[in-house]
Parts: structure tokens; C-alpha cells; sequence
């Protein structure tokens, strides 16, 4: 019975969290089967992700800086975008910009579930940790996510040169809000949280204003005001 109710506590941040997004969705949801396609494939590369990551960590130490922005974060937010330009970016299903915050808070969430349930296992979690986790480091790649996933949408519907610029920020902007999170987790102590709290904040509010910015600007939201017209 404990086993279960400790991989409940792990899992159910995630899926909590991917509804949440998910149902933000205004105009026109995606397929589940794709978005749990997109969430397991999150979880099946936290393999790779730690192997290239205790590679980097031998060749390079652990300091700070590096281990925030060149280990943690752009190991595992390139291994994310990697994922999502190639299976999802030129998808037919991929067809407003709200998709790619979808799918890329999918591919996030099914990472940070998985590396969740680990870290409930592996080390001695309680309740409490347990909770904090879910506040912090899973939350906190929803929100990378859903940085990387506003700039996907924005590449998709961009033309030009606009294309590759939203592309590279998909990759940048995460990177660069997780580096700073996990930098200011490794290198503030004891007086983390009034730091690290204020900052969530500040992920939580740029995360909301990309969710409706996304919205605004979908190709179905003038279609689903016509429909509403007429009924």
C-alpha cells in the first residue's frame, strides 16, 4: 500500500499539470493519443538524458554555472526540443500555435514524471519532499515547457527568417529560465526559497501571458465565434 500511495504522490503532479495546460486549449484540442504518445516519449529519453549527463559531469566537474546551464539544462532542454521538432513540428495535427505549448509541456511533463517517480524511489521521499517536488522541479519543466512550446507555435505559423529565429528561442528561452532556476537551487543555500518562490511566480505569470498570447492568435478562434454566432 505505501508503494502505491508513493507513486501516486509521484505521478499524479504530472498529470495534474498536463490536464491543467491541456484544457487551456480554447479552440481546438489536440488528439489524447498524441499527446500520450508525446508524454511517454518524455519519459523513455530520461535514459539518454542521464547517461550524456554523467558523461558531461566526469569530463567537466560540477560547478555551478556548468552543471546548471550546460549539464541539467541544455542537456535536457535540447534533448526535449530535439524531440519535439522532429516528431511533432511538421505534423499535420501541429496546426495552431496553442500546439506546441501543448505538446511540449507533454514532452516535458512525461520527463519530469519519470525522473519524479526515480527520485521517490531512489532516495528516502517523504510526503513533504514528495510536495515539493511537485511545487518546484515538476511544475518548474511545465513551465520551460510551455516556453519552448510558445516559440514552436510561433516558428510553425512564422515565414522567412522568422522561422529559424523562434526555432532557436525554443531552445534558448527554456534553457536559459531552467539554468538560472537550478543555479539558484545549487548556489543559495539556506535562503533558497525566497528566491526560488519569487521566481516561480515569475515563470507562472510569462507562462500564462504566452498561453493566451497563443490563443489569441489561433486560426480557429474566428470560426469558433461564427459557430457560436449561429447557435
Amino acid at each position: 500500500m505505501l508503494l502505491v500511495s508513493v507513486l501516486a504522490a509521484a505521478i499524479a503532479p504530472g498529470i495534474a499539470l498536463l490536464a491543467y495546460f491541456y484544457w487551456k486549449d480554447r479552440y481546438d484540442a489536440e488528439p489524447l493519443p498524441m499527446i500520450v504518445k508525446l508524454f511517454l516519449t518524455g519519459a523513455l529519453i530520461v535514459l539518454p538524458i542521464m547517461i550524456v549527463q554523467r558523461g558531461l559531469t566526469m569530463m567537466w566537474g560540477e560547478s555551478p554555472f556548468t552543471f546548471s546551464f550546460v549539464i541539467s539544462a541544455g542537456v535536457e532542454e535540447f534533448f526535449k526540443w530535439f524531440v519535439l521538432y522532429h516528431i511533432i513540428f511538421n505534423h499535420t495535427e501541429f496546426d495552431e500555435p496553442y500546439d506546441g505549448i501543448v505538446y511540449a509541456v507533454a514532452v516535458s511533463l512525461g520527463f519530469a514524471t519519470l525522473e519524479n517517480v526515480l527520485y521517490a524511489f531512489l532516495q528516502p521521499a517523504t510526503f513533504h519532499t514528495l510536495m515539493i517536488r511537485a511545487l518546484l522541479p515538476v511544475s518548474g519543466h511545465a513551465l520551460f515547457g510551455v516556453f519552448m512550446g510558445y516559440s514552436l507555435g510561433r516558428a510553425k505559423f512564422s515565414t522567412g527568417r522568422k522561422v529559424r529565429l523562434h526555432l532557436w528561442l525554443a531552445l534558448l528561452l527554456p534553457l536559459l529560465w531552467h539554468g538560472i532556476y537550478d543555479y539558484l537551487m545549487m548556489s543559495v543555500s539556506q535562503t533558497w526559497i525566497w528566491l526560488v518562490v519569487p521566481f516561480m511566480f515569475l515563470l507562472w505569470f510569462g507562462s500564462i501571458r504566452h498561453v493566451n498570447r497563443a490563443n489569441a492568435i489561433s486560426p480557429f478562434r474566428l470560426l469558433k465565434r461564427e459557430e457560436e454566432i449561429k447557435s
